[in-house]
């Protein structure tokens, strides 16, 4: 049945989702339209919201940027490169590809959400290198499992709550983190995607005569390292210095030893671009073969380039202009102390997709929801938590997430987010239940 879904929904998104950059294009001038007509707000302090945010979040695109290309470059030195296709030797079949690039993509997201894109995405092409399988459902279950992230060790929101000091912190307290990523409700959800996703992405495999593979050359690298390298110049040897590499990356891991374990530091963003470097530093052994992978690497960035400072105009006006906020009160004007959960849930998926930020998300609707869930007697933690899943859900269907995937890929957002929007249904109802009623 799934894969019978699956067809028509591939059919419908590879017709009418246009590329990201189109994409994100029509969302400004949605979101810059609805402020002027549901907020009364005049073209002239739209488009100054818009002009001034617009640059809002280059840390955050550069941040994005590197993890693309870091986990590349570590990806593309040899000792990883053995380690990937020893695991994807496991897969036998084009299902147990599936399940597999699943399984690795969600335990990843559960640890670090930069982590997990990455990992997946290349996890993905070696996969497709050693197993003939349809290369757009193998990369949309790489994906997929990024739909975990914020309910795992890096969720942002319930990191911020467990903060001292933090923006509601006089609203709600400190809440730790037994009562969101480790309560019983969010673990039920999930163990209960841990074990649905893998399966239903197994159960959309196309039939051999719908299925579309990629030319395996295509992913093989473009340069040969193993090939001796002719030195000529004093510079050319210090380019294949193995101790200079190892001169600046070894100190860069003893950093991260003494981060990790001396001083008890956790994974961020830079943390984990910050390892992906050094480990690659370390691992190409040479400098050269580091920038030959690097060359190859930024070819895949510019969506991320040109389309994120869109989205902090986006941001911009959707916070400024109050829009995000009338969005949430109005969905949870109607609900009770047992339904404001779900559609606590429901407003964060949508805000989602014009506030694509997890920090971003809490700071517009925390100022909704807590007086709402105060007012009902419902479950802060819980509330919180939906925010969180809402943010991370309708992921899905919005291609900001998924640059630097498709990047990796070598694919276009219309190719996997046909089978990601069935999946969107499916982790939508299981999030809702553990919501509501786990």
């Amino acid at each position: 049945m799934l894969k019978m879904i699956s067809k028509p929904a591939v059919k419908l998104v590879d017709r009418y989702l246009p590329d990201p950059y189109i994409f994100v294009l029509l969302l400004t001038v949605i979101a810059a339209v609805a402020a002027i007509a549901v907020e009364r707000q005049t073209p002239l302090a739209v488009m100054r919201m818009w002009g001034d945010g617009f640059w809002n979040l280059l840390t955050f695109s550069m941040q994005m940027l590197l993890v693309l290309v870091t986990g590349f470059m570590l990806a593309s030195s040899p000792p990883v490169k053995r380690l990937l296709q020893k695991i994807a030797g496991f897969a036998a079949s084009p299902g147990g590809a599936i399940l597999l690039v699943t399984y690795v993509s969600l335990a990843a997201s559960w640890i670090n959400w930069g982590f997990g894109l990455v990992v997946g995405a290349l996890f993905a092409k070696e996969l497709a290198k050693l197993v003939k399988v349809d290369y757009r459902l193998l990369v949309a279950s790489a994906y997929s499992g990024f739909v975990i992230w914020h309910g795992g060790l890096a969720g942002s929101i319930p990191l911020t709550i467990a903060t001292d000091g933090h923006f509601t912190a006089d609203q709600i307290g400190v809440i730790g983190t037994g009562s969101t990523i480790f309560a019983f409700f969010n673990l039920a959800i999930v163990v209960c995607l841990f074990i649905v996703m893998p399966l239903v992405n197994r159960m959309m495999l196309p039939d051999e005569k719908d299925s579309i593979y990629v030319d395996r050359a295509q992913l093989e690298d473009a340069t040969d390292d193993s090939a001796p390298v002719r030195i000529t110049r004093p510079a050319e040897r210090l380019e294949n210095s193995v101790m200079l590499a190892w001169l600046v990356g070894i100190p860069g891991l003893i950093f991260l030893l003494d981060h990790f374990v001396l001083r008890g530091g956790g994974l961020n963003l830079n943390v984990v671009n910050f390892m992906f470097l050094f480990l690659a530093i370390v691992l190409h052994r040479t400098p050269r073969s580091l920038l030959t992978s690097l060359n190859e690497a930024v070819k895949g960035g510019a969506g991320i380039v040109i389309q994120f400072p869109f989205y902090a105009g986006i941001m911009a006006i959707m916070i400024q202009s109050g829009l995000a906020a009338s969005m949430s009160a109005w969905l949870v004007s109607f609900a009770t102390e047992t339904s404001l959960p779900f559609w606590t849930f429901i407003s964060a998926g949508i805000v989602n997709l014009f506030v694509p930020s997890g920090g971003g998300q809490w700071a517009v609707q925390a100022p909704v929801m807590l007086p709402a869930a105060e007012a009902l007697g419902a479950d802060v933690s819980r509330i919180a938590m939906a925010v969180a899943w809402g943010d991370a859900w309708t992921n899905l269907l919005q291609p900001f997430w998924a640059l630097p995937v498709l990047a990796i890929a070598g694919l276009k957002a219309k190719d996997i987010m046909g089978f990601c929007l069935v999946q969107l249904f499916i982790t939508g109802a299981i999030i809702s239940a553990g919501l509501v009623w786990f």
